[in-house]
């Protein structure tokens, strides 16, 4: 045997055997526990979400999913972690449109890349906001709210549940496509501005409608709009913006499951689908609908497609409302 034909020959059998231990790795797949990340304090909506998927998908998969918080820099300190974790399949992060788009439009500098640091698995569904009012505000509907706006510029305010939150870009959307000045007032967290916005400290507030529904029940607000495309389907009686004047006008909280750039294919297939097998469970699907998640399953490409579509718009819009961008 020559030894060009030896080095052929070795060639081929290593190949075929590191091609069948790939293989074999792949289908092995999972071996051991995964680790939902959650870049927000234990609680909140997308921990509360995290919280309901993580049984059925560890049934689905076999292995525990383990849900860890790591809270802090606006989701920044959790997604960089997943970020820069192996793309193996067992860190994933899950985390909403404030991550991947608005953290972006409004910080120059992030310690991650929402294209070139994630893939997706799949997106869970979307959570549209309401705009609020106090019972007393002198409005019942968008046209009437924008009037008062323009007759006395700078007048009104709006709350937030913090600077640089889709609450906060949502309002300042409005102001762009209305041509007023709502002034805003960011506050920490949904729960002090439901409160000063009862009180009648501030006329208005963008809030998810999980917050929103229970208090305009109680006949302690009133619902002017919703920020989705189309009609909430909890509040059929409430308009969109869109529809009230302002077309296009959207947006949307939307939950996703990503995982680290450079996931193999076959592990992605594996996860996105133990993903919709839950989504698709009648209970779990229940469950989430009730902390206000609009339940619509999209494949990992889905995400990609949201993130390049959307970051451009809300960096339009952060430049036309003079934001200050970090």
């Amino acid at each position: 045997m020559n030894q060009s034909y030896a080095m052929r020959l070795f060639s081929f059998v290593f190949g075929l055997t590191s091609l069948m231990l790939s293989g074999s790795l792949l289908a092995a797949y999972p071996e051991k526990p995964i680790t939902l990340v959650v870049p927000y304090p234990p609680g909140g909506a997308t921990d509360t979400v995290a919280r309901k998927i993580q049984e059925s998908m560890s049934k689905s998969l076999g292995q525990p999913v383990l849900v860890e918080n790591k809270a802090g820099a606006g989701t920044a300190i959790g997604a960089a972690a997943v970020a820069k974790s192996a793309p193996d399949g067992y860190t994933l992060l899950i985390s909403s449109n404030t991550t991947f788009t608005v953290n972006p439009a409004l910080k120059s500098k992030l310690p991650f890349d929402p294209v070139k640091d994630f893939e997706g698995i799949g997106v869970i569904g979307t959570s549209p906001l309401v705009l609020i009012a106090n019972p007393k505000v002198p409005a019942n509907n968008l046209s009437e709210l924008i009037a008062i706006a323009k007759k006395d510029p700078g007048k009104l305010s709006f709350g937030s549940f913090g600077n640089g939150t889709t609450a906060h870009i949502a309002g300042e959307m409005l102001n762009v496509m209305a041509g007023v000045n709502i002034v805003h007032v960011p506050y920490k967290g949904s729960a002090p501005a439901m409160t000063d916005l009862i009180g009648g400290q501030i006329p208005l507030t963008f809030d998810t409608n999980v917050a929103s529904m229970p208090m305009i029940a109680a006949g302690k607000v009133k619902a002017i709009a919703v920020t989705s495309l189309q009609r909430y389907p909890q509040l059929p009686n409430t308009p969109t913006i869109a529809e009230s004047g302002y077309p296009g006008f959207e947006m949307v909280p939307w939950i996703v499951v990503v995982a680290p750039k450079g996931l193999p294919p076959d592990i992605q297939r594996k996860l996105s689908a133990a993903l919709e097998d839950t989504l698709k469970n009648k209970e779990i699907n229940a469950e989430l609908v009730k902390t206000g998640v609009e339940v619509q399953f999209e494949p990992g490409s889905a995400y990609a497609k949201r993130v390049a579509k959307e970051l451009p718009l809300l960096k339009e819009y952060v430049k036309k409302a003079n934001i200050p961008v970090e």
